[in-house]
């Protein structure tokens, strides 16, 4: 089995803070879960396909909903965000953006050239 990615101590101690506390028990390795949520969604996989050093699937999906309930993900990207500073350039990812039904009727009516000049079939 190849190598797996694991966040490094120090960006380990730059998120800590922000984990909640433990209730008594003691939590399973924070850095060995944070790292298998971070590759689980980095590479867009379910839950059961992320690699078993991670731990168990429903370990990692477990503590992904109740902390993502929590607002603690969300404190822990405005942090690194707000440390950041200014951007030098934004990206939009358009793969989610949904054209509403009316755009497909926008070429029949000759609002829109149609990007081929080539002659459609009728």
């Amino acid at each position: 089995m190849a190598e797996l990615f694991l966040l490094s101590r120090t960006q380990m101690r730059r998120i800590e803070p922000f984990f909640p506390r433990s209730r008594g028990l003691l939590r399973v390795d924070d850095r060995r879960v944070i790292s298998g949520i971070v590759y689980v969604i980095r590479h867009g996989l379910q839950w059961r396909d992320a690699p078993r050093g991670y731990g168990p699937h429903k370990t990692l999906y477990n503590r992904f909903v109740r902390w993502s309930r929590l607002g603690v993900f969300e404190r822990i990207f405005a942090a690194l965000v707000a440390k950041a500073g200014e951007p030098d350039r934004l990206m939009i990812d358009a793969t989610h953006l949904k054209a509403h039904r009316t755009a497909a009727s926008l070429l029949k009516k000759g609002v829109l050239r149609a990007v081929s000049d080539e002659p459609r079939a009728a």
